[in-house]
Protein backbone atom coordinates (compact mmCIF):
# COMPACT_ATOMS: atom_id res chain seq x y z
CA UNK A 1 0.00 0.00 0.00
CA UNK A 2 1.57 3.18 -1.17
CA UNK A 3 0.68 6.44 0.97
CA UNK A 4 0.85 9.75 -1.24
CA UNK A 5 0.63 13.07 -0.31
CA UNK A 6 -1.56 15.74 -2.30
CA UNK A 7 -1.16 19.06 -1.15
CA UNK A 8 -3.84 21.67 -3.06
CA UNK A 9 -4.51 25.23 -2.33
CA UNK A 10 -8.01 24.29 -4.49
CA UNK A 11 -5.91 25.82 -7.64
CA UNK A 12 -6.67 24.14 -11.06
CA UNK A 13 -2.95 23.39 -10.91
CA UNK A 14 -3.37 21.52 -7.65
CA UNK A 15 -6.41 19.89 -9.02
CA UNK A 16 -4.39 19.01 -12.35
CA UNK A 17 -1.76 17.12 -10.10
CA UNK A 18 -4.47 15.18 -7.81
CA UNK A 19 -5.99 14.02 -11.16
CA UNK A 20 -2.72 13.03 -12.77
CA UNK A 21 -2.06 10.83 -9.72
CA UNK A 22 -4.91 8.77 -10.21
CA UNK A 23 -3.53 7.91 -13.48
CA UNK A 24 -0.31 7.38 -12.45
CA UNK A 25 -1.37 4.93 -9.69
CA UNK A 26 -4.16 3.41 -10.85
CA UNK A 27 -2.97 -0.19 -10.59
CA UNK A 28 -1.81 0.30 -7.34
CA UNK A 29 -3.50 0.17 -3.90
CA UNK A 30 -2.93 3.53 -2.13
CA UNK A 31 -3.83 5.80 0.78
CA UNK A 32 -4.21 9.59 -0.54
CA UNK A 33 -3.56 12.52 1.46
CA UNK A 34 -5.48 15.48 0.48
CA UNK A 35 -3.54 18.35 2.42
CA UNK A 36 -4.66 21.97 2.52
CA UNK A 37 -2.08 24.42 4.44
CA UNK A 38 -3.21 27.89 6.01
CA UNK A 39 -0.83 29.81 7.22
CA UNK A 40 -1.44 32.55 10.08
CA UNK A 41 -1.35 35.22 8.00
CA UNK A 42 -4.84 33.80 6.00
CA UNK A 43 -6.71 35.72 9.03
CA UNK A 44 -8.19 38.69 7.09
CA UNK A 45 -10.97 40.85 7.67
CA UNK A 46 -13.56 38.59 5.73
CA UNK A 47 -12.99 35.51 7.85
CA UNK A 48 -13.98 37.46 10.71
CA UNK A 49 -16.73 38.67 9.00
CA UNK A 50 -18.29 35.26 7.97
CA UNK A 51 -17.28 33.73 11.20
CA UNK A 52 -20.40 32.91 13.59
CA UNK A 53 -20.26 33.93 17.10
CA UNK A 54 -20.32 30.45 18.46
CA UNK A 55 -17.06 29.76 16.49
CA UNK A 56 -14.23 30.95 16.48
CA UNK A 57 -12.27 32.27 13.27
CA UNK A 58 -9.84 29.06 13.34
CA UNK A 59 -12.82 26.71 13.14
CA UNK A 60 -14.68 28.67 10.31
CA UNK A 61 -11.60 28.34 8.11
CA UNK A 62 -10.74 25.05 8.96
CA UNK A 63 -14.60 23.80 8.17
CA UNK A 64 -14.43 25.86 5.39
CA UNK A 65 -11.40 23.89 4.08
CA UNK A 66 -12.34 20.64 5.27
CA UNK A 67 -15.57 20.93 3.19
CA UNK A 68 -13.55 21.77 0.13
CA UNK A 69 -11.30 18.80 0.47
CA UNK A 70 -14.18 16.63 1.08
CA UNK A 71 -16.05 17.95 -2.15
CA UNK A 72 -12.98 16.82 -4.23
CA UNK A 73 -12.66 13.81 -3.01
CA UNK A 74 -16.11 13.24 -3.69
CA UNK A 75 -16.27 14.36 -7.49
CA UNK A 76 -12.40 12.17 -7.74
CA UNK A 77 -14.37 8.96 -6.14
CA UNK A 78 -17.41 9.25 -8.95
CA UNK A 79 -14.81 10.42 -11.51
CA UNK A 80 -12.61 6.97 -11.08
CA UNK A 81 -14.85 5.01 -9.11
CA UNK A 82 -11.26 2.96 -8.11
CA UNK A 83 -11.59 0.56 -5.09
CA UNK A 84 -7.99 0.37 -4.79
CA UNK A 85 -7.81 4.12 -3.34
CA UNK A 86 -9.00 5.71 -0.42
CA UNK A 87 -8.55 9.40 0.67
CA UNK A 88 -8.01 11.52 3.90
CA UNK A 89 -8.25 14.97 4.46
CA UNK A 90 -6.19 17.14 6.80
CA UNK A 91 -6.34 20.50 7.05
CA UNK A 92 -3.49 22.41 9.29
CA UNK A 93 -2.75 25.72 10.24
CA UNK A 94 0.69 25.84 9.98
CA UNK A 95 4.26 26.69 7.81
CA UNK A 96 3.76 25.16 4.83
CA UNK A 97 7.11 22.90 4.10
CA UNK A 98 6.50 22.32 8.60
CA UNK A 99 3.33 21.26 7.19
CA UNK A 100 4.34 19.06 4.61
CA UNK A 101 7.42 17.34 6.78
CA UNK A 102 4.73 16.98 10.28
CA UNK A 103 2.33 15.03 7.90
CA UNK A 104 4.82 13.39 5.87
CA UNK A 105 6.40 11.63 9.17
CA UNK A 106 3.53 11.05 10.59
CA UNK A 107 1.75 8.81 7.95
CA UNK A 108 4.86 7.78 6.51
CA UNK A 109 4.43 9.10 3.45
CA UNK A 110 6.13 7.56 0.47
CA UNK A 111 5.33 10.53 -2.37
CA UNK A 112 4.74 14.41 -2.49
CA UNK A 113 2.71 14.92 -6.01
CA UNK A 114 2.06 18.53 -6.66
CA UNK A 115 1.19 20.66 -9.25
CA UNK A 116 3.35 23.64 -10.58
CA UNK A 117 1.99 28.05 -11.02
CA UNK A 118 2.30 29.90 -14.02
CA UNK A 119 3.73 28.63 -17.04
CA UNK A 120 4.06 25.15 -18.27
CA UNK A 121 7.78 23.82 -18.61
CA UNK A 122 10.73 22.64 -16.57
CA UNK A 123 11.31 25.53 -15.72
CA UNK A 124 8.50 26.45 -13.72
CA UNK A 125 8.47 23.21 -12.05
CA UNK A 126 11.96 23.74 -10.87
CA UNK A 127 11.53 27.29 -9.65
CA UNK A 128 7.95 27.51 -8.97
CA UNK A 129 8.41 28.60 -4.71
CA UNK A 130 5.59 25.95 -3.12
CA UNK A 131 7.82 23.49 -5.71
CA UNK A 132 11.36 24.34 -4.93
CA UNK A 133 10.60 24.62 -1.12
CA UNK A 134 9.38 21.06 -0.50
CA UNK A 135 12.16 19.80 -3.17
CA UNK A 136 15.15 21.62 -1.30
CA UNK A 137 13.60 21.67 2.07
CA UNK A 138 11.41 18.42 2.46
CA UNK A 139 12.44 15.01 3.06
CA UNK A 140 10.57 13.15 0.95
CA UNK A 141 10.62 12.29 -3.21
CA UNK A 142 8.60 14.94 -4.64
CA UNK A 143 7.03 14.53 -8.71
CA UNK A 144 6.03 18.05 -9.73
CA UNK A 145 3.18 17.96 -12.62
CA UNK A 146 3.30 20.76 -14.86
CA UNK A 147 -0.23 22.35 -14.94
CA UNK A 148 -1.02 21.28 -18.51
CA UNK A 149 -0.15 17.66 -18.47
CA UNK A 150 -2.36 15.08 -18.41
CA UNK A 151 -1.71 11.19 -17.68
CA UNK A 152 -2.02 9.31 -20.87
CA UNK A 153 1.31 6.77 -20.84
CA UNK A 154 4.69 6.41 -19.62
CA UNK A 155 6.29 4.42 -21.93
CA UNK A 156 9.52 6.08 -21.20
CA UNK A 157 11.31 7.82 -18.36
CA UNK A 158 14.95 9.49 -18.12
CA UNK A 159 16.86 9.26 -14.90
CA UNK A 160 19.69 12.55 -15.62
CA UNK A 161 22.76 12.06 -13.46
CA UNK A 162 26.35 13.35 -13.57
CA UNK A 163 27.48 10.06 -11.95
CA UNK A 164 29.77 11.76 -9.43
CA UNK A 165 28.31 9.43 -6.64
CA UNK A 166 26.95 6.02 -6.22
CA UNK A 167 23.18 5.62 -5.81
CA UNK A 168 21.15 3.11 -3.72
CA UNK A 169 18.56 0.86 -4.19
CA UNK A 170 16.94 2.57 -1.41
CA UNK A 171 17.05 6.12 -2.74
CA UNK A 172 15.85 5.25 -6.08
CA UNK A 173 12.45 3.13 -5.04
CA UNK A 174 10.56 5.91 -5.92
CA UNK A 175 11.57 5.82 -9.69
CA UNK A 176 11.95 1.96 -9.58
CA UNK A 177 7.95 1.61 -7.91
CA UNK A 178 6.91 3.86 -10.97
CA UNK A 179 8.71 1.97 -14.02
CA UNK A 180 7.37 -1.33 -12.71
CA UNK A 181 3.36 0.15 -12.49
CA UNK A 182 4.02 1.60 -15.98
CA UNK A 183 6.72 -1.67 -17.32
CA UNK A 184 8.45 1.80 -18.43
CA UNK A 185 11.85 2.29 -20.50
CA UNK A 186 14.50 3.78 -18.32
CA UNK A 187 16.93 5.81 -19.92
CA UNK A 188 20.22 6.58 -17.55
CA UNK A 189 21.05 10.39 -19.03
CA UNK A 190 24.97 10.81 -18.18
CA UNK A 191 25.57 14.34 -18.44
CA UNK A 192 29.34 15.18 -19.42
CA UNK A 193 30.54 18.52 -18.15
CA UNK A 194 33.35 20.08 -16.15
CA UNK A 195 34.43 16.75 -14.27
CA UNK A 196 34.85 12.77 -15.91
CA UNK A 197 33.68 10.88 -13.11
CA UNK A 198 35.01 7.31 -14.51
CA UNK A 199 35.35 5.13 -12.00
CA UNK A 200 31.51 6.02 -10.53
CA UNK A 201 30.40 5.54 -13.90
CA UNK A 202 31.62 2.24 -14.46
CA UNK A 203 30.06 1.24 -10.78
CA UNK A 204 27.00 2.94 -11.82
CA UNK A 205 26.45 1.47 -14.96
CA UNK A 206 26.50 -2.05 -12.90
CA UNK A 207 24.05 -0.81 -10.52
CA UNK A 208 21.75 -0.11 -12.78
CA UNK A 209 22.14 -3.05 -14.78
CA UNK A 210 21.39 -5.35 -11.74
CA UNK A 211 18.20 -3.16 -10.26
CA UNK A 212 16.83 -2.43 -12.95
CA UNK A 213 15.44 -4.21 -16.04
CA UNK A 214 17.08 -3.62 -19.81
CA UNK A 215 18.29 0.14 -18.67
CA UNK A 216 19.23 2.35 -21.60
CA UNK A 217 22.82 4.13 -21.29
CA UNK A 218 22.82 7.43 -23.14
CA UNK A 219 25.82 10.15 -22.59
CA UNK A 220 26.13 14.06 -23.38
CA UNK A 221 28.79 15.34 -23.45
CA UNK A 222 27.81 19.52 -23.28
CA UNK A 223 29.26 22.95 -22.18
CA UNK A 224 27.60 24.06 -18.83
CA UNK A 225 26.18 26.47 -20.74
CA UNK A 226 24.25 24.58 -23.36
CA UNK A 227 23.49 21.69 -20.82
CA UNK A 228 19.54 22.49 -20.55
CA UNK A 229 19.28 22.97 -24.06
CA UNK A 230 20.85 19.89 -25.14
CA UNK A 231 18.63 18.07 -21.95
CA UNK A 232 15.54 19.50 -23.42
CA UNK A 233 16.19 18.00 -27.01
CA UNK A 234 16.70 14.54 -25.86
CA UNK A 235 13.60 14.68 -24.25
CA UNK A 236 11.48 15.90 -26.95
CA UNK A 237 13.28 13.63 -29.39
CA UNK A 238 13.00 11.00 -27.71
CA UNK A 239 9.08 10.90 -26.49
CA UNK A 240 10.30 10.83 -22.70
CA UNK A 241 7.34 11.25 -20.46
CA UNK A 242 9.35 11.87 -16.96
CA UNK A 243 12.50 12.99 -16.07
CA UNK A 244 14.00 11.81 -12.80
CA UNK A 245 17.06 13.14 -10.82
CA UNK A 246 18.46 12.38 -6.94
CA UNK A 247 19.21 15.62 -4.49
CA UNK A 248 23.12 15.05 -3.59
CA UNK A 249 26.16 17.36 -3.25
CA UNK A 250 27.54 17.92 -5.94
CA UNK A 251 25.16 16.00 -8.33
CA UNK A 252 23.70 16.84 -11.51
CA UNK A 253 20.72 18.04 -9.80
CA UNK A 254 22.74 20.60 -7.54
CA UNK A 255 24.01 22.20 -10.92
CA UNK A 256 20.82 22.29 -12.03
CA UNK A 257 19.41 24.13 -9.07
CA UNK A 258 22.24 26.49 -8.58
CA UNK A 259 22.31 27.85 -11.99
CA UNK A 260 21.45 31.46 -12.61
CA UNK A 261 21.60 31.08 -16.09
CA UNK A 262 18.64 28.47 -15.86
CA UNK A 263 15.94 30.79 -15.27
CA UNK A 264 16.52 32.59 -17.73
CA UNK A 265 15.93 29.64 -20.58
CA UNK A 266 12.29 28.63 -21.66
CA UNK A 267 12.54 25.18 -21.67
CA UNK A 268 9.14 24.32 -22.63
CA UNK A 269 9.10 20.70 -20.68
CA UNK A 270 5.42 19.84 -20.19
CA UNK A 271 6.93 16.41 -18.49
CA UNK A 272 6.59 15.41 -14.93
CA UNK A 273 9.65 16.05 -12.82
CA UNK A 274 10.45 13.43 -9.71
CA UNK A 275 13.11 14.47 -7.24
CA UNK A 276 14.45 11.57 -5.09
CA UNK A 277 16.41 12.90 -1.81
CA UNK A 278 20.17 11.30 -1.42
CA UNK A 279 20.92 9.06 1.40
Amino acid sequence: MKTILLPTDFSKNSLNAINYAMGLFRNAPCNFYLLHVKKKSSFISDDVMTANTSETIYETIVDTAKKSLFNIIKKIKEKYANDKHHFEAIVDYDNFIDSINQVSEKFNIDLIIMGTKGASGLAKVLFGSNTEHVINRGNIPVLAIPHNCKFSSLEKVAFTTSFSRLYTKEELNPLANILSLHYSKLYVLHVFCDFDFSEELSNNIDFFKTNFKYPFFKYLDVKDDDVYKTLHQFITSNTIKMIAMARGKHSFFERLFNSNTFKNIALNIDIPFLVMKSN
